[in-house]
């Protein structure tokens, strides 16, 4: 699961990290349930992080509300974190618009800085558990809360460094530690849903006990519509493929691009 609080609720911000991220957990195998999206208020995120702790994990995006939010939900108290602080004292760059910014001096710019590594920390658990520095060039952790709520920046270059970096220490924990990743086969057809619907209905139910999915996608306002088989066991897969391309009478499709126009893939007909 993922839990969103960006400012994607008021149209202010294009949302790119949800892809990205739902990408992510493709390629490790990673069944991706839910992506919400909240607003920035406290009693808002302290209900979702608190229904979606209990079925799974989370990672919302950094910022005041969030920390101080997910730390009250937990009963956490907000902690400065040394590692982190140092860090940002060593990686970030001056302010053109605050040229006479002192790290040693009380001000309201400080304070700011202070509040962005003041994190939720449980006390009970090792920090190094709880906050975790998956790139050198950066100075913010992911923070930990829980075992499974994971706190991110929104920046979207912030946000994809940072998820990267978090793969070796995710794998492991995945039902395929060897993090294969799902298998996506896709078909475009000329046919419409309604002439493929009875004979999707009925595969779909053959090969769920293979742990495969069968989608059925309409492309509007194009000559063709595109099936697909999801899953991780690739030899299956492989065998089935044919089949399907016989009775939807299409042909295999490569990538998103191919999907768009249609196109067969390489040596496809």
């Amino acid at each position: 699961m993922k839990f969103w609080a960006e400012r994607q609720v008021k149209s202010r911000t294009k949302d790119t990290n949800s892809n990205y991220f739902a990408k992510w957990c493709f390629g490790l195998g990673i069944n991706l349930k839910r992506i919400e999206v909240i607003e920035d208020d406290e009693a808002e995120i302290i209900e979702a992080v608190r229904r979606m702790s209990e079925r799974g994990g989370i990672g919302p995006t950094h910022d005041d509300i969030t920390y101080k939010s997910i730390a009250k939900a937990f009963g956490l108290p907000l902690v400065l974190h040394q590692e982190a602080y140092t860090l940002m004292k060593k990686l970030s760059r001056p302010h053109p618009k605050q040229p006479n910014f002192n790290w040693d001096e009380d001000s309201p710019a400080l304070r700011a800085r202070l509040r962005m590594v003041e994190l939720p920390t449980d006390a009970g658990r090792p920090l190094a558990e709880q906050f975790i520095f998956p790139s050198p060039e950066l100075w913010v952790p992911i923070a930990v809360v829980n075992g499974n709520v994971h706190i991110l920046p929104g920046v979207p270059r912030l946000f994809e460094s940072l998820i990267d970096g978090l793969t070796p220490s995710i794998v492991p924990r995945l039902t395929d530690p060897e993090g294969k990743g799902s298998i996506r086969v896709m078909i475009s057809t000329p046919l419409p849903e309604s002439a493929v619907a009875e004979y999707l209905t009925e595969l779909a139910a053959r090969v769920e006990p293979k742990g495969v999915k069968v989608g059925s996608y309409p492309r509007w306002g194009k000559k063709h519509n595109t099936v697909t088989l999801v899953g991780r066991d690739k030899a299956f897969l492989e065998r089935i493929t044919p089949e399907v391309v016989h009775y939807v009478k299409g042909h295999l499709i490569k990538s998103d691009a191919d999907e768009e126009h249609g196109e067969a893939g390489e040596g496809q007909a």
